[in-house]
């Protein structure tokens, strides 16, 4: 179905009931919830600091912290398709949405935006307060993103900064989940805003290039009108250089071990970029790149490295390197 097709489809058809109740389902976009994995590194580092933490039953908790998250996901990604409808009819993939295409009442999926989101902030706050606070600061980023008048999904570069700083909030519930009386290591924090500012630069960056028409494209996102593939490309650059000084501070000043992850770390990131220059570019919709088998399998090989060097110790890189040894007690120790 082209995107005029999608704009000329009534808001509203008689259909069974099935088929009525779906298009809220694929608003709510279940398919999504895999991007909350981000909170797997405050998980990682809660570990890290207390390894005590490692049982059984911390694995209820996760769970159903995990689920109260997906739950005030899904509440942003219902206000985003419905705000975002009239924008969608634009875009040449993107106008096959339920919404842009006519299939949603407004008032049902403005019911389903506020019933979502108090069934996930309440469930969070029951998990405890700042894991609470933390969800119920997801829900309020995805109300700055979407609702007017802030809606910063149309201002340049702030779009990018608003909407990747999700990734921190993620680590916060991963490690308040856990352990809710201290802050993780804000250096850590500020590299994982960054680098999600990079993923979402280059989702920018292979729309731009898909759509290849700047009228059209700024027809369907303001920022649009003051991008180009240059300046996309310029940010980029700036995010990541930005991601790895945070990371650097992290890693001297917590784990050295880290080092040894860095060349893996960097093919990722030009593997990601190389993927977000291809024609039609999977990056347009990250949340099918597992179909991208030969970067899964390196993004997963990438998280193993990343996951066991943090519970590993090696003395002798702290001799290399000139600094003090972590004051954490590491699960395995080598040399």
């Amino acid at each position: 179905m082209t995107w005029k097709e999608c704009a000329m489809q009534p808001l509203v058809e008689r259909r069974p009931l099935s088929a009525v109740i779906w298009p809220y389902v694929q608003i709510a976009r279940p398919d999504h919830w895999f991007k909350n994995a981000f909170m797997l590194l405050g998980v990682a580092l809660a570990f890290f600091w207390r390894p005590d933490l490692f049982t059984l039953e911390t694995l209820g908790v996760l769970t159903s912290a995990f689920f109260a998250t997906c739950v005030i996901a899904s509440s942003n990604y219902v206000i985003n398709e419905l705000l975002d409808a009239e924008t969608d009819r634009l875009h040449p993939v993107k106008c096959n949405r339920p919404a842009a295409c006519g299939e949603i009442v407004p008032w049902i999926a403005i019911l389903l935006w506020g019933s979502l989101g108090t069934l996930g902030i309440l469930w969070a706050f029951a998990i405890n307060g700042p894991f609470g606070a933390a969800a119920f600061g997801l829900w309020v980023m995805g109300c700055v993103y979407n609702v007017r008048p802030v809606r910063s999904k149309e201002v340049p570069f702030l779009d990018v900064i608003t909407e990747s700083v999700n990734n921190p909030i993620r680590l916060l519930l991963g490690w308040f989940a856990l352990v809710p009386d201290r802050l993780p290591p804000i250096s850590l924090a500020l590299a994982y805003w960054m680098v999600g500012a990079f993923f979402m630069a280059t989702k920018r960056y292979a729309e731009y290039r898909a759509i290849n028409d700047p009228e059209r494209a700024a027809s369907y996102r303001s920022s649009f009108r003051h991008y180009d593939e240059q300046r996309l490309l310029a940010s980029m650059v700036f995010y990541l250089t930005a991601g790895a000084t945070f990371s650097g501070i992290f890693i001297v000043r917590y784990k050295p071990e880290l080092i040894l992850s860095t060349p893996i770390i960097a093919g990722f990131f030009a593997y990601y970029l190389l993927l977000g220059q291809k024609t039609d570019s999977p990056m347009q919709n990250p949340e099918k790149l597992y179909r991208e088998r030969g970067f899964f399998l390196y993004a997963l090989f990438t998280t193993c490295v990343f996951l066991a060097l943090m519970f590993i110790e090696m003395p002798a890189l702290y001799e290399v390197f000139n600094v003090r040894p972590s004051t954490f007690e590491p699960l395995w120790r080598i040399g």
